[in-house]
């Protein structure tokens, strides 16, 4: 079968929209921060990445176009507001581009996993495989400026060994384990992505010019270092190091280089995504502290996103996405 003739499925359909919208976003970021960057092999990897989505948006379009389907308005130039003061340091904007360079590679991976036509499956590898390169480059920059933060390090046993006891899920009482290796990819995982989700709110909430935009980025700030704090206290109490802080790589600059609409996307962005990495923290733990740490954490954020999107609607900045035909609706109006 000639399966470049197949129609696009409702999932297929689905993540060309999420790509492009979110795509946008990002874009418009890096727009920005590849205009105020200095350090020039910094700036050099944010060139890339503009080339690399703009590569991207065009074959994203076409095949839209080609299944009849209207153009996302996504984020534009009228986004981004030139010209204005630094807000950030060069090495929060190269940290920026990891952490957002992580979440493309999830959803490359799930736009993959739900695509069938062979065109569209090989623009998500050429995709990945592009995400990949600057994964690579931005670690490799972060090590060699010194600015990488590894995971803790562990010392290995002596030999393997089977869970003996009940105790190995207690985590209140001082009678269960230290932390698991398994563990500890979610935790640490989850905590960078906290630390961006508060730096950035900060970020926000200093350059937003309304009053409701600005009370919801300070009440995000405060859920994000909540969150820090609880999973870093159960590192800690396993003397384990946590990420550390980038608050201190934002300026004092007040003047805003974004819309509001991209600001307030960005964060429900950020706080949406994290659900996944929380859920999936949440399946691989087997302590019952990190259990209701994450069950608590996945809670706040459901409260927050509801926030966020009637505050969305309220502005009428969130844009609908490619709904199932109203059966209904076409019937009555026949």
């Amino acid at each position: 079968m000639d399966n470049y003739k197949l129609k696009l499925t409702s999932s297929e359909i689905g993540t060309l929209w999420g790509e492009y919208v979110n795509g946008t976003m990002t874009d418009v970021v890096n727009r920005y921060m590849v205009s105020i960057i200095e350090d020039e092999p910094i700036k050099a990897i944010f060139e890339d990445a503009i080339n690399t989505f703009e590569k991207q948006k065009r074959q994203i379009v076409l095949f839209m176009q080609k299944e009849g389907f209207p153009i996302p308005i996504g984020f534009t130039e009228s986004d981004l507001f030139k010209g204005k003061p630094r807000l950030f340091t060069d090495i929060f904007c190269l940290n920026y581009l990891h952490i957002m360079t992580l979440h493309g590679l999830l959803g490359h991976s799930t736009s993959l996993a739900v695509s069938v036509r062979k065109d569209l499956r090989d623009f998500y590898d050429s995709c990945d495989n592009d995400a990949k390169k600057m994964y690579h480059q931005t670690i490799e920059l972060l090590l060699e400026k010194g600015n990488f933060q590894r995971d803790p390090l562990f010392y290995p046993a002596q030999n393997p060994e089977y869970i003996s006891s009940q105790d190995f899920t207690d985590g209140f009482f001082g009678k269960g384990r230290k932390l698991a290796a398994t563990e500890i990819i979610s935790i640490s995982l989850n905590l960078k992505k906290s630390v961006m989700a508060k730096t950035l709110s900060i970020a926000f909430s200093q350059v937003a010019q309304t009053k409701e935009v600005r009370k919801f980025l300070t009440d995000t700030e405060k859920t994000a270092d909540q969150q820090i704090k609880a999973f870093s206290k159960i590192m800690q109490a396993d003397n384990l190091p946590v990420q550390k802080s980038w608050e201190t790589e934002v300026t004092t600059s007040t003047d805003s280089p974004f819309s509001e609409k991209l600001m307030l996307y960005h964060i429900g962005f950020l706080f949406q995504a994290a659900q996944n990495y929380h859920g999936a923290g949440l399946a691989s733990s087997m302590r019952t502290d990190l259990v209701t740490a994450y069950e608590g954490t996945v809670l706040k954020n459901l409260m927050i996103t509801k926030k966020w999107f009637d505050l969305m609607v309220q502005n009428k900045w969130l844009e609908q996405p490619p709904l199932a035909p109203n059966r209904e609706e076409i019937a009555q109006n026949k």
